[in-house]
């Protein structure tokens, strides 16, 4: 399996969470307080996280009373939209010209950081800089072995 395809095996069960909690809110049949408390609920439900979901939701108000928009599909629509634009964070680019650099990498359970970590390291000391990995791993006492 490659890492792309480890990516999207990991993001599954969100994107499934997603798809079956937003559903439900979808299905309201006009725009209201109830709808926002809901979809609201179900973003947080979804695993977006409490802020995230909470700017969702404004942002969404907000595009909906400018565009004038009626119908929940409608909302929907500017919802992905919203959601995309969120998404969206600039260059990810690795910039290392600071001294110390820090490289932090989070992520879900299988889907290959400490693969990667071990790739850039290689890279990096091929460049020859040197670097120090450190296992900050709290649920595996297996993380620093993994990485040497």
């Amino acid at each position: 399996m490659g890492f792309f395809d480890k990516i999207k095996a990991g993001l599954t069960k969100t994107r499934d969470a997603m798809a079956s909690t937003l559903g439900s809110v979808f299905h309201f049949s006009q725009i209201d307080d109830d709808f926002y408390d809901e979809l609201e609920e179900s973003l947080i439900l979804a695993d977006l996280g409490v802020d995230t979901a909470v700017k969702a939701t404004e942002k969404l108000r907000k595009v909906i009373r400018e565009q004038h928009l009626k119908t929940p599909e409608e909302a929907k629509a500017a919802l992905k939209e919203i959601l995309v634009e969120m998404l969206n964070v600039g260059s990810t680019e690795l910039n290392l010209s600071t001294m110390p650099s820090v490289v932090l990498v989070i992520g879900v359970n299988g889907v290959g950081k400490t693969t990667t970590i071990g790739k850039i390291a290689t890279r990096l000391v091929r460049e020859g800089k040197k670097v120090l990995l450190v296992a900050g791993d709290t649920f595996r006492a297996a993380a620093a072995d993994q990485l040497e």
